[in-house]
């Protein structure tokens, strides 16, 4: 995988600098909740992006070795995308990088965080992590 031409001290700083581009996380974000996705509709899913950007972050995802561009030579011509192997290993990770987004914006907003299973919930993919839970670690040890 090509992440980067610059050089870079760790894993983590050639990865991040794949995914931290404008509109980058939010396109991996939507192939991620939608399995093939044609160009049009994902153009539509990312409300606000041109197509120039839109095609300039999608082949620096497939360059990167994230998204896979499948083309059919029809008329009109049809390119799909979806997610590679290595591209959904992130899915965990966006997953919750949305729930975060929501539980931010609804603090910003001054909305209480309702309980799961009531109207306007928001599921934490960590759900079995957090106190109360009966997975929790009670014991003290560390």
């Amino acid at each position: 995988m090509k992440f980067s031409e610059a050089p870079v001290s760790c894993p983590m700083d050639g990865l991040l600098r794949v995914i931290s581009g404008p509109w980058t996380t939010y396109i991996l974000w939507r192939l991620a909740t939608h399995e093939i996705v044609r160009f049009g509709e994902l153009k539509r899913l990312v409300s606000g992006i041109s197509s120039r950007v839109l095609t300039e972050r999608l082949r620096k995802l497939e360059d990167a070795g994230l998204v896979h561009r499948d083309y059919k030579p029809t008329i009109p011509p049809e390119v799909s995308y979806s997610l590679t192997e290595r591209g959904l290993e992130m899915r965990d990770v966006l997953n919750q990088l949305n729930w975060l987004s929501q539980k931010w914006q609804l603090s910003n907003n001054c909305m209480p965080l309702e309980r799961e299973g009531q109207a306007g919930t928001i599921r934490s993919p960590l759900a079995d992590a957090e106190p109360g839970s009966e997975n929790e670690d009670t014991s003290g040890a560390r």
